[in-house]
């Protein structure tokens, strides 16, 4: 072995930097950084993967509730014509045609001929049906299957969308299965925007280099590389915020949701994900809805035109609106078509066709949620009033409701029109007269029709559920149905005292009410002084039940809100919203029995299932025979009394009863009737509480003929109950009578109170003879006092 010299050490060899073969320091840290690098790489990922999931796989979308009117129902006798019914199908979106495609229908004079929707109704789900419906000028008159020739029943149409109710965002969709979607918009749509979708793995580099090239040839940015699982994970994970970070994002979870997911799950996501325009706060997401809101058709009905016109919007909603932008939609639209075309996917006579048709855009919303905002808020009440909300945080909900849009259109039809009318006669500036209304059918309470005010689109100042206005004689109905309570004490006949009465308060001031016309009329049956209203009359009847009284009677009939006892209410100084006003009249026209006014019939869970509603009871609120007398009272109000002016267009044979109302001043106008199928109240003010000028006989009882005339009613009917007996009777003397006797009236009584004493003409030739009187003898007498 060789000897170490002293004091010497073996050479190092030297490396690059001249210190040695000793590794640098910074190489000591690259392995532990990288390990460190690699792991946080790895958790951020298992971060993303983790949202990925949780998302894709939880709820994905908060879907709004659905709100539905209720579904026009065809059956032989109906009270239809056949421009109503066509109307109908175009709000519901059907196209003419064949009338044997879903969703068409086609009219041959007198017949339309039309092929249903399928549609899943509380009831359960229904299927396409093919029907020929015939009608006369108002009625129609048979109904078949139109392949059978087999005569129907009953058909109806799936119920019309009225609004949605939004969870917590204003995102709004119809969610669609794949196996939902026409092959011709998932084709075009692959063929625009990701040819290669079922080849790639979530990103596509060749694309993203090829849209690098195009855009660096061009100056500025004419082509995307994303594919179309990464415009998924933009559109439903991250924001629009430009930043390398995001672009990793997203190419990241890309990846990841391509591995977890199938390709078909992705395009499913994808199709009910894609942001496609605008609806004032309401954003427009997923083809199913953006087919309803451009088209007003479900997607499956859609055009190849139509369908190309969609795909195009992807790449710019907003520039290719066609709406807005009617020449650039049509122009990315013919582009999409020839990409088709190019691609062999249509032929040429395809592509011709797709050409040659319009855009085929239906006008939007005016309200940009829904075209009835009145009705609407007060579903959201009743939602609250009678389900639970733990139930009502479900999403995708669909709720029935009872509106009847042809009763609906009428009533802002008649509103407006004649407050227009009304104006122009009396000289008033345009615009200053307001009204509301609402409808209900009196055997449910379904309420059919809420107008909230003459501008009916405009979701402002809802007057019918929050026009607090006093209600002046409306509320006699509920003082003479106290007294028809007590029939040993009143009866229709009873003679009531139409004299100037004077009240004294402790401050000292008196309280002189009057009659409409300044004039006082004596003694007058108690039936008389309600058609024609006499407020002297009735503040004495009033006072003599006693205030308190009357008003424990307006709550059995359903108002809740807390009146004054102050005599003044007799006469109507109660404040009264219209809907409070229809509860009340409600009750008298449904035999005196109550029941809260539904604007509901059904809830259901996004699965179908019915959601647990609080009970709504209906009770017995007055005695009925008492109703009865009332409301044949209140026919006479009609007949002969301040409501008289309805007969002059309407037919007599109709029945109607109602009441007139008018405040101090001529500051509300008011008018509440009911036929046999319907019940209608009517206001009409000024938002400034200024005088209108107008009677309730001038104002609303115009309105509601003019809603009545448009809609069509059944007559009212009258079906007396147990213990009622029908004699004749003269009117001021409240005698027995017949109906050959002048004056004579047809009226009702409770049994037991009917009058036992007969008028001299009432008195018949037995009932003369049992008094001792002989028709011969006293007709021999009668001569000889004429000759003498």
């Amino acid at each position: 072995m060789a000897s170490k010299k002293p004091g010497h050490s073996p050479k190092r060899k030297k490396n690059g930097n001249g210190r040695g073969d000793t590794p640098p320091r910074w190489r000591r840290f690259v392995a532990p950084v990288t390990v460190a690098l690699s792991l946080m790489l790895a958790a951020y990922v298992v971060h993303l993967d983790i949202n990925v999931r949780q998302q894709f796989e939880g709820k994905r979308w908060a879907v709004p509730a659905s709100v539905y009117a209720r579904p026009l129902e065809l059956y032989p006798g109906q009270r239809l014509t056949r421009r109503q019914l066509v109307e109908e199908l175009q709000a519901l979106g059907y196209q003419r045609g064949d009338g044997r495609e879903i969703g068409s229908y086609r009219v041959e004079g007198r017949r339309v001929a039309l092929a249903t929707r399928p549609f899943r109704f509380w009831d359960g789900q229904e299927s396409s049906r093919r029907i020929e419906v015939d009608f006369d000028d108002s009625t129609l008159i048979r109904l078949r299957e139109a392949d059978s020739d087999r005569p129907l029943t009953l058909a109806r149409l799936e119920p019309r969308l009225i609004g949605k109710i939004y969870p917590s965002h204003r995102e709004d969709r119809i969610l669609v299965r794949l196996d939902e979607v026409p092959q011709a918009l998932t084709t075009t749509l692959l063929a625009i925007e990701d040819r290669r979708f079922y080849e790639h793995h979530g990103v596509a580099p060749r694309s993203i280099l090829r849209a690098i090239w195009a855009n660096l040839r061009a100056g500025r940015t004419v082509q995307g590389g994303s594919t179309l699982t990464q415009q998924l994970v933009k559109n439903f994970y991250l924001t629009n915020e430009r930043t390398l970070r995001r672009k990793l994002n997203e190419a990241i979870m890309a990846l990841l949701l391509e591995y977890h997911y199938s390709k078909d799950e992705i395009l499913e996501a994808y199709l009910n994900e894609i942001y496609l325009g605008q609806d004032g706060q309401r954003s427009i997401h997923g083809f199913g809805l953006a087919a309803r809101f451009y088209f007003g058709r479900p997607l499956q009905e859609l055009r190849l035109s139509q369908v190309a016109t969609l795909v195009g919007m992807v790449k710019g909603p907003s520039y290719y609106d066609p709406r807005r932008h009617p020449q650039r939609a049509i122009a990315r639209r013919n582009l999409v078509l020839r990409t088709l075309a190019q691609q062999r996917l249509i032929d040429e006579t395809q592509l011709q066709a797709a050409f040659e048709e319009p855009l085929g855009v239906i006008p939007g919303t005016p309200s940009g949620i829904t075209r009835y905002p009145a009705f609407m808020e007060l579903v959201r009440r009743q939602l609250y009033r009678d389900y639970r909300d733990d139930d009502l945080r479900s999403e995708g909900m669909q709720i029935f409701t009872t509106l009847d849009p042809l009763t609906q259109a009428a009533a802002e039809q008649a509103l407006d029109e004649r407050l227009n009318a009304i104006e122009r006669e009396r000289g008033m500036e345009s615009g200053v007269l307001e009204g509301a209304a609402v409808v209900t059918e009196p055997a449910s309470g379904e309420i059919l029709a809420v107008v909230g005010g003459r501008q009916a689109r405009f979701a402002g100042f809802n007057r019918a559920l929050n026009a607090i206005r006093p209600i002046g004689s409306l509320i006699k109905p509920a003082i003479y149905l106290t007294a028809l309570e007590q029939p040993e004490r009143f009866t229709l006949v009873t003679p009531l005292k139409d004299e100037p009465v004077a009240l004294r308060w402790p401050n000292g001031d008196t309280w002189s009410p009057q009659n409409y016309d300044h004039q006082s009329h004596g003694e007058v049956p108690l039936y008389l002084a309600l058609a024609h209203s006499y407020n002297l009359a009735t503040v004495r009847l009033g006072l003599q039940l006693g205030v308190d009284n009357v008003l424990s009677t307006v709550r059995k009939l359903g108002v809740y809100r807390s009146l004054n006892e102050y005599p003044s209410v007799l006469l109507g100084a109660a404040e009264l919203s219209p809907l409070e006003v229809t509860q009340m009249y409600q009750t008298i026209a449904n035999g005196g029995f109550r029941s809260p006014l539904r604007a509901i019939r059904e809830v259901l869970t996004a699965e179908g299932e019915p959601l647990q509603r609080y009970p709504l009871d209906i009770e017995q609120a007055a005695d009925p025979a008492a109703v009865y007398l009332l409301d044949r009272a209140l026919q006479m109000v009609v007949s002969e009394g301040t409501g008289r002016a309805l007969y002059r267009r309407l037919s007599p044979t109709l029945g109607i009863a109602g009441k007139t109302g008018t405040t101090d001043g001529l500051r509300d106008s008011w008018f509440a009737g009911f036929t046999g199928d319907r019940l209608a109240v009517v206001w009409v003010g000024r938002d400034d509480n200024g005088s209108t000028g107008l009677s309730g006989s001038s104002g609303a009882l115009l309105v509601w003929r003019d809603m009545i005339e448009k809609t069509g009613v059944q007559p009212l009917m009258l079906v007396a109950p147990e213990g009622i007996r029908q004699v004749w009777v003269e009117p001021y003397s409240g005698l027995r009578s017949r109906e050959e006797c002048p004056d004579a009236v047809w009226l009702p009584f409770i049994d037991g109170s009917a009058p036992a004493d007969f008028s001299e003409c009432g008195i018949s030739g037995h009932d003369r003879e049992k008094r001792g009187i002989n028709p011969l003898q006293q007709g021999i007498d009668l001569l000889k006092g004429i000759f003498q």
